[in-house]
């Protein structure tokens, strides 16, 4: 019975989570964001110099070692890597300018939509598309090779990072960039912010949830499990966005968010088609690098590149709308994704499964 509920449980608790984290100072409909908060640690770490997106945010974070301490105590944690590592942090970059077209990540879109934002709505239209896309690929046979144990210097490489820069932000925060305008300054209190990330990190280690994996489990195997966490995140999110006022539906005046929905459907679409080759959505892959798999790390360390890349060179969006290098970038990261996935799928047939 525990088990039947637990993916919906997880869905609700995301939700709750995510409304107090607005309630207390994030930004609107971004409780959570996995690209946005990425995209706010390379900023703080001077990787970009968008002055307004520049926060260490303790929520990513919490999630990295809420995985690890719940891996070790199952005995789960578990070092493995080695499959495609380049190919996956390309993935990874083109996946955050996708989500940076959008503005936002897949668990953000649900959000956005729990918000009454119906240009996330528009958006959850490519997201889907995408993730088809991408297992057309997977019933053709695409794969990126089989993992491999590897040290325990890979494994803990995430989570190590996560603690150094945690020790930093609370002891030497002046080494830091912080933001002191716009989405970067709206932070909820940093012990709650981290307090949330870690229940996330080890629910979702616990639950496996995936935003990807809720669509393509219930196209390609019958199995809507993990769909319901995804219901759940977004009934609960209304319920109490209503609630608490925060529930504005329609397309404009959203936070963080712009309604060329053309883009939004396009953005969504490159990660739902990317999170397909890399096997999970990006919360799925800060949930995974935290408990050892170091593939997931190269993977979280494409996106801030990706990051970085999108904000140096004005490729992301802005409540304004889309950039033109960023429709260029959207172009030329189409082409690489799909690029991989032929090539993964009809032309390395060596590869070991």
């Amino acid at each position: 019975m525990i088990e039947k509920f637990k993916l919906p449980l997880v869905g609700a608790l995301t939700a709750v989570v995510s409304i107090a984290l607005v309630l207390l100072g994030n930004p609107g409909n971004m409780g959570f964001c996995i690209a946005c908060f990425l995209r706010d640690t390379a900023g703080a770490l001077g990787l970009h110099g968008a002055v307004a997106v520049q926060y260490a945010r303790p929520e990513v974070i919490g999630i990295v070692i809420g995985a690890l301490i719940v891996s070790l105590i199952t005995k789960e944690f578990s070092s493995k890597g080695g499959s495609a590592p380049v190919t996956r942090f390309i993935l990874g970059a083109c996946v955050m300018i996708g989500a940076l077209i959008f503005l936002g990540c897949p668990l953000r879109m649900v959000l956005r939509m729990a918000g009454g934002d119906i240009n996330a709505l528009i958006g959850l239209i490519g997201f889907v598309g995408g993730i088809l896309a991408g297992m057309f690929f997977l019933n053709k046979g695409y794969s990126l090779k089989r993992t491999y144990d590897v040290s325990k210097t890979d494994g803990f490489a995430l989570p190590i990072l996560s603690i150094l820069l945690l020790a930093v932000l609370i002891l030497f925060p002046s080494i830091l960039l912080f933001s002191e305008s716009g989405p970067g300054a709206a932070r909820a209190p940093m012990i709650i912010a981290l307090v949330a990330g870690l229940i996330m990190g080890a629910v979702g280690f616990i639950s496996r949830l995936c935003f990807v994996g809720g669509i393509r489990d219930s196209v390609m195997f019958k199995n809507f499990s993990m769909l319901s966490g995804f219901i759940a995140l977004l009934v609960v999110g209304i319920i109490g966005n209503i609630i608490f006022g925060e529930f504005n539906l329609g397309f404009e005046n959203q936070p963080v968010a712009h309604t060329e929905w053309v883009w939004n459907i396009l953005g969504l679409g490159l990660v739902g088609f990317g999170s397909v080759l890399l096997g999970g959505c990006p919360f799925r892959q800060m949930v995974l690098a935290g408990s050892g798999n170091s593939d997931s790390t190269v993977t979280i360390f494409g996106m801030i590149f990706g990051a970085a890349v999108a904000h140096n060179f004005s490729l992301a969006s802005s409540p304004a709308g889309t950039t033109t290098n960023g429709r260029v970038a959207f172009g030329v990261a189409a082409i690489i994704v799909i690029g991989i996935a032929v090539y993964n799928t009809f032309f390395n047939k060596k590869a070991s499964h």
